[in-house]
């Protein structure tokens, strides 16, 4: 049975221990810059939510790529990218609708979640268990599509427009 990340952010403290585990794991260096899972915070609201590739059942980024350079691991399900057949050209990153595939400049390849090979850092080193590696049957999509239900019926409310104050200047001469 193929398996998945299982994201939780409720559950994530911003602590960056995945993004360090991702980047020694597959760079060999602890930097978040090279991490393929990120950290997005909600600073104004003290919450944090970790993303990275849903390895997709219709990868935009597989078909886009013109050199059919990301391809699908029969063992884990991940998209991986080839990298003796990827040129760099950065259409993939472009295809994909979640920003999850993304170039590097040390190597002029393009990097994204690759399940580790089916063992993933990221859920390894999650001190609070915000990102598990589940059954893919299991993955809470249900749960999320209820969550995007209720919320779609009060979105109006929390994205109301605001009367700003503009300062403006004048260049003088």
């Amino acid at each position: 049975m193929l398996r998945a990340l299982q994201l939780e952010p409720e559950k994530c403290t911003g602590c960056l221990q995945c993004e360090m585990a991702c980047s020694f794991e597959n760079e060999g260096v602890f930097n978040p810059a090279k991490s393929r899972i990120k950290v997005f915070g909600f600073h104004d609201q003290g919450r944090f939510a970790p993303y990275t590739c849903t390895q997709c059942d219709e990868a935009w980024c597989m078909h886009a790529c013109p050199v059919e350079a990301i391809v699908v691991n029969q063992d884990t399900g991940a998209k991986e990218v080839l990298d003796a057949v990827c040129v760099g050209c950065k259409v993939c990153t472009i295809a994909c609708p979640f920003g999850t595939v993304n170039y590097t400049h040390d190597t002029g390849k393009v990097i994204k979640c690759d399940l580790c090979g089916g063992d993933p850092w990221c859920a390894k080193a999650c001190p609070t268990g915000a990102i598990t590696y589940v059954d893919i049957d299991n993955t809470g999509l249900d749960r999320m599509r209820a969550w995007a239900q209720q919320s779609s019926a009060g979105s109006a409310s929390f994205n109301v427009p605001t009367e700003k104050d503009v300062q403006t200047y004048s260049q003088a001469q």
